[in-house]
């Protein structure tokens, strides 16, 4: 199971998380691994950085997630994980 959490603290919230989540949720399901992630909000990270939100991916951190570059990091965390979670 990968767990995906998207922080929502005030800062990337600021910086679109929610609209982050929504992106994830719509991939998920367009990708048909809602059996393999488990989507999870969180509050502050304490990794914040002035762009984009942070999301932690099992126990990894990533900083700067932000629409432009949602799709690459998708398929490079999730995807690919998922693939290998066989």
């Amino acid at each position: 199971m990968i767990i995906v959490s998207v922080c929502v603290g005030s800062s990337c919230h600021l910086k679109g998380s929610e609209e982050l989540i929504e992106r994830f949720n719509k991939a998920i399901e367009d990708n048909g691994i809602g059996d393999k992630v488990v989507l999870i909000g969180s509050f502050c990270s304490g990794k914040c950085i002035r762009i984009g939100v942070a999301v932690c991916i099992d126990d990894e951190v990533h900083t700067g997630v932000t629409n432009e570059v949602f799709p690459r990091f998708f398929e490079e965390t999730i995807l690919s994980k998922s693939r290998a979670e066989v």
